[in-house]
């Protein structure tokens, strides 16, 4: 029974147009095979078309808007990365917001390659240690983050990957940190 060591628990996927596709699929389907459920979040209901570095992928269903999804109805959040995906949500003030949620509600986050641009934009990086995609990771440091180049890097309750590369070291946290729970640490971003 331990390979349903998630069971009972929710993680909401923050995504929009243009994530990449592996970065969403792939965490899916381990917290998935780990008893868990998941739901793809984005500002409207409808689906959303994935990327495949520069080539299109599939088109995914949306489960619920941001004016439906509440933070206080998940375990944890994963916001895959993708070129135009993060770079949509962080200017949107429902996505930031719901994303803060969750680091108020002292629940873990995951997101990987672009994805922590999103947590830029909401001012969630100051002091905390964190990782990007390469091409990312001055911002992070800009923001205030502690940048560690390295496959997965786990703060509290917030987890960060550098691409579809470090797939595996960070679907193994995510699945890890969902069955941990709650974290203190994750609150101190918001009033940071």
């Amino acid at each position: 029974m331990s390979n349903q060591r998630a069971q009972g628990r929710k993680m909401a996927i923050l995504a929009a147009d243009g994530f990449e596709e592996i970065e969403l699929t792939s965490p899916k389907e381990a917290i998935e095979a780990a008893g868990g459920e998941t739901k793809i979040v984005s500002a409207e209901k409808g689906f959303i078309h994935a990327n495949q570095h520069r080539e299109h992928g599939d088109k995914y269903q949306v489960d619920l808007s941001l004016d439906e999804a509440k933070a206080e109805d998940f375990d944890a959040l994963l916001i895959p990365g993708g070129l135009f995906s993060p770079d949509t949500l962080r200017t949107n003030e429902k996505a930031k917001s719901f994303v803060s949620d969750f680091f108020a509600q002292k629940k873990p986050v995951f997101s990987i390659c672009h994805g922590p641009q999103i947590l830029i934009s909401a001012n969630l990086v100051n002091g905390r240690e964190v990782t990007g995609f390469k091409a990312i990771q001055q911002d992070l440091k800009n923001a205030g983050g502690i940048v560690k180049d390295q496959s997965v890097v786990v703060d509290g309750g917030l987890v960060t990957s550098r691409s579809p590369d470090d797939l595996g070291d960070f679907n193994a946290k995510i699945v890890e940190e969902i069955c941990e729970g709650k974290h203190e640490r994750q609150s101190d971003s918001v009033t940071a």
